[in-house]
Parts: C-alpha cells; structure tokens; sequence
C-alpha cells in the first residue's frame, strides 16, 4: 500500500542529522540578551524619573526658550483640556527625587491662551491620546519579545541537545524519493542475467502472497558481487524502481564510529525502520567495511567493527521475510566477507555482476546516448567494439568527454571522431605536445613501428592494429593500440607468445636501425616478462607440467596466512626462472625474424609517423601488402581553443628549452 505523503514528510525529516548542542552560540545569544535588557530598562533617562512640574511654569520655560522638545497628548480622562505634557530641558536645570535631571512632566488643564503660548515656543508636538490596548502592548511586548528570546537559546537548545545524544545511534539510512530518483529496468543495460535474478524480487515485492502461497521463501538477502562500475548500485534502485517501494540506501562505513555499541544500534535501528516502511528495500553499499571476517589479522576480535557484524548477523537471522523487507548489499571484495554473513538465511543469494560483453557495451551506451546530441555517422557498435573491458560507468564517462570535447570545437553534435578522441583520452590520456629533437622522434617512430609490423604480421584478424602514434599520451611518448573484433574469453597458448613478441618489437626495431638500445622499451619488458612468469607458474605452459608454482598472495591482516612459507623449492625456483628466460628468449629471436623480413615495411611505417605522427591500422596493412599507403591520412582539426592552448604551450616550451631537452626518455607504455 503506498505510503501518504505524511509518512513521507516524516520518514524524510528522520534522516535530517540532529542539531547539536553549541555552548558557543548559547553564550553569544545570551551577551546579546544581556545587552538588550540593558536598552530596555537602563537606558540613559531611565535610572532619573522625571521632574514634576505645573502647566505654567512649562508655558514659562517654553517662552524663555529653555525646552528642548516636548509632547502634548490628551490624559485619556475624557476632558477636552486635560492634557499630559512631557519633555526636557536644555540644561539640568529641574529639581527630581534623584537630583538634577533635564526631563519633565506636567499634567492639567490647558487653556486656549497656554496652548497658543506653547505653539508660538515651536517646541512641542501634538500626540493622539493614547488607549489602554496600546498602553498594555507598550509595556507588555517587550516582556514577551525577551522571554520568547529566552526560550529559544535556551530552552530549545537544551531540548536538541538531549535529541542529538539521543540520535546518535540512529539509522543514517537516507530514503530516496521516488518521484525524482525513480530508475526502472529500462535505465540499466550490460547485465541482463543479474536483471532476470532481482526480477523475482520485483515480483515479490508487487504480490507477496503469490509466493507464500505456495510455501516458498524469497531470499532475505541478495549479495551483488562485481567489479566497480558495473552497476550493482544502479540495479538495486531500478529493483526498487519497478516495485514502486521505498528505498533505504546506507553504506557499510556508516555503520562503524569510535564509540563502542554506535554500530550496532544504527543496525538495529536500520530494520525497524524497514519495518515501519514495508513492503521496502535496503541498499547497504561497499558492505566488506562491516562485513569482513572476524578474528582476522594479529589484533583481538573485540573491536567496534566487530561487535556491529555480530548485530547485523543476528537481525538478519531472525528477519521475517513476510513482512516485505529485502536487504541488497554490494561489494567488490567479496573474499574479505564473513563466512557466517554469506550462508543461507542470511545473504541467500549472490549475484554477479560482471563487466558488460559487446553487446551489452552496445546497450549501455544507448541509455546513456539519449541526453547527448549524436550526429548520424555516430555507431555506437563500432564504439563497443573499440571499449572492450570498459565498465559501465567508464562507457559513461567516455561519451561525457565526447560531449565536452565537440563543446570546445564548437560543434553543434558529438561526431565520431569525437568519440574517438575522448576514448584516447580516457584509456591512455590527453596529448601532450613536448618539444622533441629530430633523432628523438625518429628513435620513437622506429620503436612504434616495430610494435605495429610484429603485431600486424603475426595476427590472424581477431587482434587488428587500431593506430600508431608518436605524440606523447599520459607517461607515453608513443603508443601502438589494437582492439579484438570480439570479446577474448580465453587466452591460447599462441596468442599469450604473440603478445610477448609483439612487445619485443619496439626494443629490436630501435637496435636494428640505430645500432643501440634505450630505455625506452623498459614498459614492454615488464609487461612480457609478467606474461611469460604467468605461462610458467599459473597456466602450465611450460615444460615443468600443469603445476600452481605462483606465489601465496594472502595478506596477513586477513588472518588466513599468520606465518609466511614457499611451498616450492630452490631447484624449482631456477627451474622457472630458466623457463620464463628461455620463453622470452625464442620470442626475442621470432619478432627479429618478422622484422627482419618486413624491413622496407618498417621504415616506411616510420617515415609515415614522422610525417603524420598518427596513422590508423589500415594504413599499417596497406603499407604491408601494398608496398605503401594507399588511402589518405586523415587528422580531424581541433577546435579554435585547443589549438591555440596547444599553440601557446609548445612556443613557451620551445623557448624555456632553448631546442633541447632535458632529462632521460620515458618509456613507451606497454601495448594495449
């Protein structure tokens, strides 16, 4: 049944954080009330009451032009002439109980000569006669202005603070409105088996008792398990979405504060307010905060953390499903997690979220294409094929910077080459224009070039060359690319050595042609020796046999290792440092060979780059097959603001370095 909009107000101004009690301002507001007393009732005038006087001796001052100001009002008795006459001298001059005093009061009959009198003076004023409401709102609403005052710093203050104390231990669970933050299936892609495992969920939550019927049990808990970015937080809301319940987000940090049982009266208060709201949801992000093992590492098991775990166990243990309350909770860590937190009544089901394949890469950048103006050349199946590995939100952001990047070229839509440089820039950075001299370019031209022949002749059409650059990318001063034509899975023994000899490519092509080696291959030297030791100790592909040889990569604050130990001896140690070694070593002599039979090719490909500085993969096959590039180079031109930024930086570089540059190379990064 949904809630009133009542219960929303109220649900909504629970999760407000409770004032707190400020000695500061309690001492500021109450100098202010001090001082306003003081106005009030001891203001200059008031500590000496007023001289007495006749109506006569005021007409006699007034014509001896010895008063100030003066006020004539009606006395309020009813009588024409009876008046009250108040004012003060110019000197002190008037005689009063407490001394000396300039002010005075008169009180009488006033006849026509006196009142003539007192006018020729030009010194008094004529007021209406006074009633008694006004009489009591004169004396009375300053009282009541004070005591009111009074009552909010102090009495209200008081109050907040014992609800602040009181509040600390309640739920910081915020409610998400429905109306503005609602998400349906329809704004989630990439994952289609995680939407099929909450959809029954949905169900539940929409007819309970088509399941209770039957005798079955929806899951208490649901555990979404996946790398960050895939969308476990998105999914949860699109569930709540399309069930049309409440939903309660609230992440594992929030749980935890340096004061002892905080923890786990927010547990507890967070499902009695799930009570209050079924049939709902609650959303508990990066859950391994709270939920880790416990016992774990070399201290006690007697901390905060804990102690909330062991709340958060036994809630869930007696959690009635019937009421309608679900827990989702999501974590990237799901090997930190308590077993006891994982077994069945508790999170009964795990779901993973895995990264999205091609085609989900295509429908999530559908749903996020629909906010931003695509020219029509635009294929977003091109661009999935291009992001592989992307997660959701990557995708996302990737088309943001293509947003803004046509925005900057002025452009009234976001094109494809836009989309392009915005997945350049996210995957490996932005260009940066370094002022180089002409044997540093070309030694970077050569080294490029013989990553693109190796990998160019070696593939079989599943890995094609995406481009070749020389312009500095990031920490890179030049880049090959190559993107699969569909999603790798698996990784074949032939392919993991045609990586290794792809990034031995650059180091041969650089001694080759220039007789000497830089320091420039040290990217791809750890990249391939990474994959070799792989082969080695983890996949079995080498002649010591299918043997797990790697290394326990257990941390001992887990508590699953205390002592470290090698399970592998010295002789096996060698042994694969010899296998690793003679792996890289026949890759070493294979790209030598490729490149030694595709030699022309490659200082073309070189010249190539020195003269456009990027070239896309077909010019490196046409170059290959055809002796030379046979389509044109094509450079989108930047937009007006780019290129004069660009402009200005290589003119201020260029005069700081004087045509030289100084310090050591970076390495080129290691292939993609």
């Amino acid at each position: 049944m949904p809630d009133s909009d009542n219960n929303k107000k109220r649900r909504s101004l629970k999760n407000l954080p409770p004032d707190r009690f400020q000695p500061k301002m309690l001492v500021i507001w109450l100098v202010i009330v001090v001082a306003a007393i003081s106005v009030l009732f001891f203001a200059p005038g008031r500590l000496s009451s007023p001289a007495t006087l006749k109506i006569q001796d005021v007409v006699d001052l007034a014509e001896q032009g010895k008063v100030r100001e003066g006020v004539i009002r009606p006395d309020g008795s009813g009588g024409r002439d009876w008046v009250v006459i108040t004012g003060e001298t110019k000197e002190k001059t008037l005689d009063s109980d407490r001394g000396a005093t300039n002010q005075f009061r008169a009180a009488g009959r006033l006849t026509d000569t006196n009142s003539e009198r007192l006018q020729k003076s030009k010194s008094f004023t004529e007021q209406p006669a006074t009633t008694l409401l006004s009489q009591i709102a004169i004396n009375v609403i300053p009282f009541l202005l004070i005591i009111g005052l009074l009552y909010f710093l102090f009495i209200r203050q008081l109050r907040q603070a014992g609800k602040g104390a009181l509040s600390f231990g309640k739920s910081r669970a915020k409610l998400l409105t429905r109306d503005r933050d609602k998400l349906t299936f329809a704004d989630v892609a990439g994952c289609d088996e995680a939407k099929e495992e909450v959809s029954e969920v949905v169900e539940f939550l929409k007819d309970p008792k088509k399941f209770t019927k039957m005798g079955g049990k929806i899951p208490k808990g649901i555990l979404m398990v996946g790398p960050p970015g895939t969308g476990k937080t998105l999914l949860a809301k699109a569930v709540a979405g399309e069930a049309d319940v409440p939903f309660f987000s609230i992440s594992g940090s929030d749980f935890v504060e340096m004061f002892v049982g905080v923890g786990a009266s927010r547990v507890r208060d967070m499902f009695e307010q799930g009570r209050k709201s079924a049939p709902c949801l609650i959303f508990i992000d990066e859950i391994d905060a709270v939920g880790r093992q416990r016992g774990a590492g070399l201290g006690g098991g007697n901390d905060e953390r804990e102690q909330t775990l062991n709340s958060l166990l036994v809630e869930m243990d007696g959690f009635d499903t019937t009421e309608g309350v679900i827990i989702i909770a999501a974590t990237n860590r799901p090997d930190v997690l308590d077993s006891a937190l994982l077994r069945p009544g508790r999170f009964d089901r795990q779901i993973y979220v895995d990264l999205p394949d091609l085609v989900g890469r295509e429908q999530i950048l559908r749903v996020h294409a629909r906010k931003i103006s695509l020219a029509e050349n635009v294929e977003l199946a091109t661009i999935a094929r291009g992001t592989p590995g992307l997660s959701g939100a990557e995708l996302a952001n990737l088309l943001n910077e293509a947003a803004l990047l046509a925005a900057r070229r002025d452009k009234k839509k976001v094109e494809m080459v836009d989309i392009g440089d915005a997945r350049d820039k996210v995957l490996w950075g932005r260009e940066r224009r370094r002022v180089m001299d002409d044997s540093e370019k070309r030694l970077i031209a050569w080294h490029e070039a013989g990553h693109a022949v190796v990998q160019a002749v070696l593939d079989d059409g599943t890995v094609p060359v995406h481009k070749v650059t020389i312009i500095p990318r990031g920490q890179s001063l030049g880049s090959t690319t190559y993107f699969p034509t569909k999603d790798i899975l698996t990784r074949p023994r032939k392919k993991l050595l045609d990586e290794i000899a792809m990034a031995m490519g650059g180091r041969i092509a650089e001694e080759l042609v220039t007789g000497d080696i830089s320091n420039g291959a040290y990217g791809d030297i750890k990249h391939a020796t990474r994959v070799a030791r792989s082969m080695v100790c983890d996949y079995g592909m080498s002649d010591l046999g299918p043997i797990a040889l790697g290394e326990n990569q257990d941390t001992v604050f887990l508590g699953r290792d205390i002592t470290r130990s090698t399970h592998i001896s010295e002789d096996t140690a060698r042994r694969i440092d010899a296998a690793v070694g003679e792996i890289i070593a026949g890759q070493y002599k294979r790209a030598q060979q490729v490149i030694s039979e595709h030699r022309g090719a490659l200082d073309k490909i070189a010249m190539a780059l020195i003269e456009h500085e990027t070239i896309e993969g077909k010019h490196v096959l046409e170059i290959l097959k055809h002796g030379d590039i046979q389509s044109p180079v094509v450079r989108e031109a930047m937009g007006r603001s780019d290129a004069k930024a660009m402009e200005k930086r290589a003119a201020e570089k260029a005069a700081n370095a004087a045509g030289s540059i100084d310090g050591m190379p970076t390495p080129s990064p290691t292939p993609a």
